[in-house]
């Protein structure tokens, strides 16, 4: 009780405080506005400013200046007791005046002062909808207002339904466009007929909205599915069956899902499904998203929003498909060679599950028996079989449901048979990560070909048998292929191009690039060696990272010491393993400058490091075995 009165007291004292402000305010005299301080745009108005008896200058009335303001800009002046101006053009919104009196050697003091409040009558509310979100939930409206009035603005939102009954909700801001009844209809009687209607006023008009007429089942949103899960009996993606919860009176569902890495919904519209539908076209092993949505008649109403999305993976399912499986052979002695097998991962949509492991088995055929099986999860197997008889090898894929069909192919001499062999084997640069490699049928035999195989691996002088292997098949009727997988610029590529024809193979072969440009250094001279009134010049290949492509020839130079001649040389072409080379064109006791530079198509290298000999007939001098003296570009 005390609490109560002492709060009483707040606001007696806040009110009386604002009362004198007022009153202190226009203490000396007062400001009227006619016809009214608010107004429509475009209207004049008459501002008059008043002072009370006694509250002039105090020498002499007559010296009374009263000045009209608006805002902070002067806009009239009068000398006595009284000062009234006419306005016009006054903009949207609220305008401030301000009356002060001027008296001689004192400052400005404030008289009284007017907000004039300057828009326009409301429009017509307009698109007037109602809704009630769930059937437990209430009535709300949402509306149109129109241009913005520029003054206080009341909306009266009025619903009428059955037996007379009306409901009425206000707001008092002039932005006002909702309103929520706070009351719910129910499904007793789904097709009585409600209507709505909203009217806003102002102290420039009113205007009301046409009236919307609904019934229950017009208005009503469901509430989104929820508990949504799905099932998948036995584990089998073929008997799936997706469960949810809804209100009570829903009637008609739509389902939509689709794969995680997918922009485009699969869609589906179910009557009286009671919550379970069955899906019969998920793919095995496959992230989806599934979401829910419902509505309360087939032709009447809104559907709900969209249920909260559910995540699952489908089951896997048995591979389908066959795995692409390559193979090089490498004779190790007279009696044994190695066979290497390479194969391609099974897609996502044909390995259905994750793969576990790779099933190889090795078959001699004339012995007709099982000579290796093996298991890997490796996408490569290698062994040591004879160099004798006729080999088969079968490869297949498993994951936790079961194995791919088996690829089978026979191990057999892949360039063997001279007549298949393609010609006119070539390689281009198309872009910068591939290489259109270009090839004529075998002379002899085209009509005998079945495929071709574009084999291409990374060129390394050691030959290392580690580099990876990549390869395409192509059809007997294409002599062309883009090779783009694991291409690198700058790098060098071994490309070889397989005819193959039953158990029969021939091949040829080509080095291209995607991209190249000069070698960035030459090769380095490791020995010079006089043999036979001959000089054998040897050295060390170029670091694959300093080739810059593939390399096209060497060039060896040489000329005398201090001469300024233009120096000698010899074009020797590129082949992979060679590192030596002679020159039998040097003069006995001359002592000659020796370096080499390499070539791409591109262009040529810097020079490598230079080497001093001289030739002594049977004695050669050690000029060759002094430190190497560093070329310059």
């Amino acid at each position: 009780m005390a609490h109560r009165g002492c709060s009483l007291a707040l606001i007696f004292i806040i009110m009386w405080l604002l009362i004198k402000a007022k009153i202190d305010e226009c203490r000396r005299g007062d400001v009227t506005v006619k016809p009214s301080r608010a107004i429509l745009l475009g209207s004049t108005v008459n501002i008059s400013c008043t002072l009370k008896p006694r509250q002039g200058c105090l020498n002499d009335s007559r010296h009374n200046k009263l000045i009209l303001y608006k805002f902070d800009r002067r806009i009239n002046f009068h000398h006595g007791h009284s000062l009234s101006s006419q306005i016009t053009g006054l903009p949207l919104g609220t305008t401030l005046f301000v009356c002060k009196l001027a008296c001689i050697n004192s400052d400005e003091i404030k008289i009284c002062g007017a907000e004039i409040l300057v828009g326009v009558a409301p429009e017509q509310p307009q698109n007037l909808s109602c809704i009630q979100k769930g059937e437990q939930g209430t009535v709300a409206c949402t509306w149109v207002r129109g241009r913005d009035t520029h003054l206080y603005t009341e909306y009266t939102l009025q619903l009428s339904g059955p037996k007379n009954l009306t409901w009425q909700k206000q707001c008092k801001d002039h932005y006002c466009d909702y309103l929520d009844f706070g009351i719910n209809l129910t499904p007793e009687s789904p097709e009585s007929n409600f209507t709505a209607k909203v009217t806003a006023v102002n102290s420039l008009g009113s205007s009301s909205s046409f009236p919307s007429t609904f019934t229950f089942l017009d208005i009503v949103r469901p509430l989104p599915p929820w508990d949504i899960r799905i099932n998948f009996k036995k584990a089998s993606v073929s008997r799936c069956t997706l469960h949810w919860r809804d209100e009570g009176l829903v009637l008609l569902n739509r389902l939509r899902y689709r794969p995680n890495n997918s922009r485009l919904w699969n869609m589906v519209n179910v009557t009286k499904a009671k919550g379970r539908h069955d899906l019969l076209d998920l793919k095995p092993f496959t992230e989806y998203e599934f979401q829910i949505s419902s509505k309360l008649h087939l032709c009447k109403g809104s559907w709900s929003d969209w249920s909260e999305s559910l995540r699952a993976q489908t089951p896997e399912e048995e591979p389908t498909g066959m795995l692409d499986v390559w193979y090089m052979k490498r004779h190790i002695d007279y009696s044994r060679q190695q066979i290497s097998l390479f194969w391609k991962n099974l897609s996502i949509s044909e390995a259905r599950g994750k793969i576990h492991h790779y099933e190889v088995t090795l078959q001699e055929l004339t012995g007709g028996k099982a000579v290796t099986q093996n298991i890997t999860g490796h996408t490569s197997w290698s062994t040591v079989i004879p160099r004798t008889g006729s080999w088969t090898v079968a490869v297949s894929a498993a994951n936790s449901k079961g194995s791919s069909l088996p690829t089978r192919i026979n191990i057999t001499n892949l360039c063997g048979a001279g007549l298949l062999a393609p010609h006119q084997v070539s390689a281009n640069s198309e872009g910068k990560d591939s290489i259109r490699v270009i090839w004529q049928p075998p002379r002899k035999a085209p009509s005998a070909v079945q495929e071709y195989v574009v084999e291409w691996r990374e060129l390394h002088p050691t030959g290392d048998t580690q580099v990876p292997l990549n390869w395409l098949r192509s059809p007997p009727y294409n002599v062309s292929a883009l090779i783009s997988e694991n291409v690198k610029p700058y790098i060098c590529y071994e490309i070889h191009v397989y005819a193959l024809s039953g158990y029969q193979g021939g091949c040829s072969s080509t080095l291209g690039n995607s991209k190249h440009e000069a070698p960035r250094s030459g090769p380095h001279i490791n020995a010079i060696t006089e043999e036979k009134g001959s000089v054998l010049i040897s050295w060390n290949s170029i670091p694959v990272q300093e080739q810059m492509g593939c390399l096209l020839q060497y060039r060896i130079y040489w000329k005398e010491r201090d001469s300024n001649s233009q120096p000698q040389f010899c074009e020797i072409p590129y082949r992979v393993s060679q590192n030596s080379h002679p020159i039998n064109s040097l003069q006995p006791r001359v002592t000659y400058v020796l370096w080499m530079t390499a070539l791409t198509a591109a262009g040529e290298s810097s020079q490598g490091n230079e080497r001093e000999i001289c030739l002594q007939g049977e004695y050669t001098a050690a000029l060759g075995q002094a430190p190497d003296r560093l070329a310059h570009s």
